[in-house]
């Protein structure tokens, strides 16, 4: 198995992380993805790990370690919920394209794509700024919809930053007022089509390119 998700759940006691990685280390599993939370002395510890070849003798050597209480064996989380697509803005507007997006990703899902939609309504400059710079620490953002009335300044300038660092993410705006259209890859009008365009623009499974739109990015 070349890819696999562990669940460990461990005493809360300094040290714990140096061993962990240690044991994988030596089994030259590479870590694509860590999450860690402490709740009542007891810490919980999702790790995404990539070039597993000997699962059950890493599991036999994780085991042997007395902080390690449990362990659990996961598909990735890009097996169960595969490519997301992100949704920030005002909240009718971010209803009516999630409606687009989970309609379409349905569609893919069926045929065995892996496609999840999450959403957050927020209002005010601040806030989406804050959202659309988060989106650089989260896993697996195959797309962002910025779905409002009026989006710029702090907005525009969060946008132009993450698609610096991350060539891959499409991102569609609605046709609004606002610079932040002038960052887009798509601009579409109506908000149920801008949530079918951003699941057809990450599915392997449909046949859509946006750079051949580039010329032409208002719908």
């Amino acid at each position: 198995m070349s890819s696999i998700s562990l669940t460990l759940t461990t005493k809360e006691k300094k040290g714990v992380l140096d061993e962990i990685t240690d044991i994988l280390s030596s089994h030259r599993a590479n870590i694509s993805y860590v999450h860690l939370y402490v709740k009542n002395d007891v810490g919980t510890l999702n790790l995404e790990l990539e070039n597993v070849e000997q699962l059950d003798e890493l599991i036999e050597d994780l085991e042997s370690k007395d902080f390690i209480l449990d362990i659990e064996v996961h598909g990735s989380l890009n097996d169960i919920f595969g490519k997301r697509i992100l949704i920030f803005g005002g909240g009718a507007q971010v209803s009516q394209v999630a409606v687009g997006a989970i309609t379409e990703a349905d569609r893919h899902n069926i045929r065995g794509e892996r496609i999840s939609v999450d959403t957050i309504p927020l209002i005010g400059e601040e806030d989406i700024a804050e959202a659309v710079e988060a989106v650089n620490r989260l896993p697996r953002v195959g797309a962002l919809v910025l779905a409002g009335s009026l989006m710029g300044g702090k907005i525009t300038e969060a946008v132009r930053c993450l698609k610096e660092e991350h060539e891959d993410l499409i991102v569609i705006t609605l046709n609004m007022p606002g610079s932040v259209t002038k960052e887009a890859d798509l601009i579409v009008t109506d908000p149920v089509q801008a949530g079918v365009m951003a699941v057809m623009a990450v599915a392997s499974t449909a046949v859509f390119d946006v750079e051949r739109l580039a010329n032409n990015n208002k719908f």
